[in-house]
């Protein structure tokens, strides 16, 4: 198993910024991630785990204590209409394997840059899909280590929001529950929501993916667009002037970068027609650089 010391986690976001991970473990198992759990206990070290971090953003000062990757814990297994995949794995792939199984209920998610730990825990959606809509259940390890299955009607399962996510549990994996369909017809409806995300999205530059939750009655790109606010620029992120919900990296921004344009986007907004913008992306890690 590969542990980094002192690694630049910019080298891992999707928006390419973050300080320094004090250590930076890639496990390749649950066994692996249950020993490491238990050192980090013992020797009372913090544990952070960021998925394939697609939707954070970790701020310059990094991660204390140790980090977790779980990309290589990728494995995913079909049987009847069951899928059940490692925490690591991309949720682009469950997707894909589903549909050669001709299995369907996760075409709304084709598109989602996230690892399938990532979408339970936030109860990743797009095109009116969510993860709780599938989601049978979930093994994790609580923080004290031990290993636990959690049914869907204990995951408490909100608009970006689950239960993992209030009581800091790492998935391990996730079953999904899904219906026979027509391959072709599944296909077809993942290619169309592609081309839509294509057409919408800055899929050509770095980013967090989708900044803002959808504030009731809004949508929260078109508040952005509203206010004038597409291109609007510091350091090196921007919001994008293909989606206003986006703020991409156009030339080595920092974490501060994206947090100042976030916070100015927030302001203006609010300013101009009284809605506050809650963050949907995750901001992890601390302020200041301690190396």
């Amino acid at each position: 198993m590969k542990i980094l010391k002192n690694e630049p986690l910019a080298h891992f976001t999707n928006t390419k910024t973050g300080g320094l991970a004090d250590f930076l473990a890639f496990p390749e198992s649950a066994e692996s991630v249950q020993a490491l759990l238990k050192f980090a206990n013992a020797n009372e070290l913090p544990v952070t785990v960021i998925g394939n971090a697609s939707n954070l953003i970790v701020r310059d000062g990094g991660i204390r204590g140790l980090t977790l990757i779980l990309t290589q814990m990728n494995q995913i297994s079909v049987s009847e209409t069951t899928v059940v995949a490692d925490a690591g794995a991309s949720l682009i792939e469950v997707t894909k394997q589903a549909q050669q199984a001709s299995l369907t209920g996760l075409e709304f998610a084709a598109g989602i840059p996230g690892s399938v730990g990532g979408a339970i825990f936030m109860n990743a959606g797009a095109y009116g899909g969510e993860i709780s809509m599938v989601a049978e259940s979930v093994v994790v390890l609580t923080k004290e280590a031990t290993l636990k299955t959690i049914e869907k009607s204990e995951l408490d399962f909100g608009y970006r929001q689950s239960r993992v996510q209030e009581e800091g549990d790492i998935v391990l994996t996730a079953t999904f529950k899904l219906q026979p369909g027509d391959g072709q017809a599944i296909q077809a409806q993942m290619d169309d929501l592609n081309a839509r995300r294509a057409a919408k999205q800055p899929l050509d530059l770095p980013s967090c993916g989708s900044v803002f939750k959808r504030p009731t009655g809004y949508f929260a790109g078109k508040l952005i667009h509203d206010a004038g606010l597409q291109g609007f620029q510091i350091g090196g992120a921007q919001v994008s002037m293909k989606h206003a919900g986006f703020i991409v990296n156009v030339g080595d921004a920092t974490a501060t970068d994206y947090l100042n344009v976030i916070h100015h986007v927030q302001e203006v907004v609010f300013d101009k027609f009284g809605v506050a913008l809650e963050t949907e992306v995750r901001i992890i890690g601390d302020s200041i650089p301690t190396h």
